[in-house]
């Protein structure tokens, strides 16, 4: 029996991801998201929410472009830390000792030592109530070549993302390999 919990933003997992913006005086910015995702595979796109209130929202809306950084599980108190703090009164950059680099395809920055990085152009706005979503398209994606396979691609097991459970707020690594997706299921397919 499932015991019903109501309302709430109770999904596991979320990503642990680090936004990239610029201000309107070209200050570079941080800010950790959890509300986000892919959301479109053509043109690729993916989603993240951020409240009004928020330095990032305004950031976002001014320079119509984002980058999210996927840090390691290194680089845990890194990415807590900048959610923790406002960009307004912070150096992110700094504090955290981030170089921060110009987005080649975007006008947004994006940590240099965080190992994967996606530069998005701002393709959509919905305003869903507390949360304003931002659909990014993605213009590029860069991966540090320590994080990649002997075919050139990205590995979950060598980027080593940052998982969050939201309901009580801690941090996961990704776990064991399970089995590989489109084949697992194939047992239960009619002949």
């Amino acid at each position: 029996m499932k015991k019903s919990l109501g309302a709430d933003t109770l999904i596991y997992p979320t990503p642990a991801w680090v936004v990239g913006t610029y201000d309107k005086e070209g200050k570079p910015n941080l800010a950790t998201s959890s509300w986000g995702g892919i959301c479109c595979s053509q043109p690729p796109c993916l989603a993240i929410s951020f409240r009004k209130a928020t330095y990032s929202y305004g950031n976002i809306v001014e320079r119509k472009a984002f980058t999210v950084s996927v840090p390691s599980v290194e680089q845990l108190d890194l990415a807590d830390y900048c959610g923790l703090v406002s960009g307004r009164s912070v150096d992110k950059f700094a504090v955290c000792k981030l170089t921060p680099v110009r987005g080649d395809a975007v006008d947004a920055p994006y940590p240099q030592e965080f190992p994967m990085v996606l530069e998005c152009r701002l393709l959509h706005t919905l305003e869903i109530g507390l949360h304003t979503q931002f659909v990014g398209e993605i213009l590029d994606v860069k991966v540090e070549e320590s994080a990649l396979d002997a075919d050139g691609q990205p590995t979950i097991e060598k980027v080593r993302p940052i998982l969050f459970s939201p309901r009580d707020r801690k941090y996961h690594g990704v776990g064991k390999f399970l089995g590989k997706a489109f084949e697992v299921g194939r047992g239960l397919m009619k002949k």
